[in-house]
C-alpha cells in the first residue's frame, strides 16, 4: 500500500451515510462566481439545501432533474449566508480537473442508501 493513501477502518467509513438524491431546483446564489444552490429530494430524509462550487462547469439547468450521490449526513456549513445541508460527489476536483458529477445508471428512489 502506498504511504500517500491515508488507509481508514470500515468503522469509520460507516459512519459516512451516502444516499441517491434528486435534485428538484437549481439556481446560481447571486453575487456567487462559483455556487450553485440546489434543492435535493432526498426520501424519507426531506429536501436538502446544497450548495455546490460548480458554476464553472455547469449550469443550474444541466444539474435539473439529475439523480446525484450525496453525503447525508455531513454537518451543515454557512456559505455566503445560505446553509449548505450536505455534499455531492464528484470526480475529478483536482487543479485544472473538470468536476464529472456521480450519478446513478438508472432511476432510484430519491433517498436510497449508497452500500
Amino acid at each position: 500500500m502506498s504511504e500517500a493513501l491515508n488507509m481508514i477502518e470500515y468503522s469509520e467509513f460507516a459512519k459516512v451515510d451516502l444516499r441517491v438524491g434528486y435534485v428538484k431546483h437549481a439556481e446560481r446564489v447571486p453575487g456567487s462566481r462559483k455556487l450553485i444552490r440546489l434543492i435535493v429530494d432526498l426520501g424519507e430524509l426531506g429536501e436538502r439545501q446544497i450548495l455546490a462550487g460548480l458554476a464553472k462547469w455547469y449550469a443550474p439547468e444541466d444539474l435539473q432533474g439529475k439523480y446525484i450521490i450525496v453525503v447525508a449526513n455531513l454537518k451543515p456549513k454557512r456559505m455566503m449566508g445560505l446553509e449548505s445541508q450536505g455534499m455531492l460527489l464528484a470526480a475529478g476536483c483536482g487543479e485544472g480537473e473538470t468536476p464529472v458529477i456521480l450519478t446513478v445508471e438508472k432511476p432510484v428512489k430519491p433517498g436510497t442508501k449508497i452500500c
